[in-house]
């Protein structure tokens, strides 16, 4: 489906762009690249835009100690396209009996990059994850010292709360309490979904920043429906209202220092989206830069993309930003539907559409 048809998205809205744009390397700050096979087809996809990634640690078993951390990045380096420089940052997946120490060593190492946070239960693999965060303040308190971000999925998971309020509750109840008890600790809320979880952001940086995806610039939730069950736009955090789609493209284009790109590109096979039960995840790898110029354009901000595909983040970890560049092209582009792995596929976000913009000469 033409998502500029389904929103009404005019040509004036859009204005004129110009026929190409080039900006530093960006990065990827949510990456899903799983294991095995799945691994070795979808890391392409990224490492073709992004020269780094903050890798999800969300792997059967979690990624919880600094030895599996580092046998995930070889794992990563090995499955690298021929001449690919694209470099993995780890996390640690943080759990009821996370060690402090293990967190300090992996960070002074520099191994983990941040840890994540998942609340037990909140998406996939995360059956493992943290079920009382308060419980878990030896260990914030710890990387607050040693100034190790925390990435936090922001949802709720009673299952008595309707599943589009899910990350409203969780900021109120969780999020902001955590802030108020650790002042110094630095925080990414993940795949921002709503306009008030973008005041949050705002009302707390530097400190904290946040992540958008470029499925939740483009879909809301009558998305998921509209002529029939789409499965391969269901992810978690679900996509919410029209004003919240609205409110994240506003913050992305806004050229606040507090929001940059993650993708949380989530491959899934097919056969387990299309399912009784199915997966959430959108695989949005092989078209995620492709979707921000367009939004970017579409918003008359153009100037403002390199600041938040490119800089905000690396400021934000205290990285350097890429030294190289990356070309994207005012012209139609053309990607498969779904690419093939392990006896099945996995759909690409966008993948049945002509993208208006397409990648050109990557300098590293």
């Amino acid at each position: 489906m033409n998502l500029d048809t389904l929103f009404n998205v005019s040509a004036a809205a859009r204005g004129k762009a110009a026929d190409g744009i080039t900006i530093r390397r960006p990065d990827d700050w949510h990456v899903h690249l799983r294991d095995g096979e799945m691994l070795r087809t979808v890391l392409p996809f990224t490492a073709g835009q992004f020269a780094r990634g903050i890798i999800m640690p969300n792997l059967v078993p979690p990624v919880t100690t600094v030895d599996a951390a580092i046998a995930y990045r070889a794992r990563i380096l090995a499955a690298r396209p021929a001449g690919s420089d694209f470099e993995p940052l780890m996390t640690c997946y943080l759990t009821d009996t996370t060690s402090p120490d293990e967190i300090e060593k992996g960070h002074s190492e520099a191994v983990w990059t941040a840890a994540k946070l998942y609340p037990a239960g909140a998406t996939t693999n995360a059956h493992h994850g943290v079920t009382d965060i308060k419980a878990l303040r030896p260990v914030l308190e710890r990387m607050e010292r040693i100034g190790m971000p925390v990435l936090i999925h922001g949802e709720a998971t009673d299952p008595a709360i309707d599943i589009f309020d899910r990350e409203a509750v969780f900021m109120e109840q969780s999020l902001l309490p955590l802030l108020r008890d650790h002042q110094g600790l630095k925080v990414v809320i993940e795949h921002v979904t709503t306009a008030e979880t973008v005041a949050i952001v705002r009302a707390h940086a530097p400190r904290v920043a946040g992540t958008i995806t470029p499925h939740h610039l483009m879909i809301n939730r009558t998305s998921l429906f509209q002529g029939g069950l789409r499965p391969h736009y269901y992810c978690l955090p679900v996509a919410k209202r029209e004003h919240h789609r609205l409110a994240l493209r506003s913050a992305v284009t806004s050229g606040d220092s507090c929001f940059f790109i993650g993708t949380d590109t989530a491959p899934h096979l097919s056969s387990l989206k299309e399912a009784a039960c199915g997966c959430a995840g959108v695989f949005v790898g092989a078209t995620a830069l492709q979707t921000y110029a367009q939004v970017f354009d579409e918003e008359g901000a153009l100037d403002r993309l390199e600041k938040f595909a490119s800089l905000n983040g690396a400021n934000f970890y205290g990285l350097p930003a890429n030294a190289g560049t990356i070309e994207l092209k005012r012209r139609p582009a053309a990607m498969p539907a779904a690419i093939a792995v392990d006896g099945g596929d996995i759909v690409v976000f966008r993948g049945d559409e002509a993208l208006p913009w397409s990648i050109g000469e990557v300098r590293p």
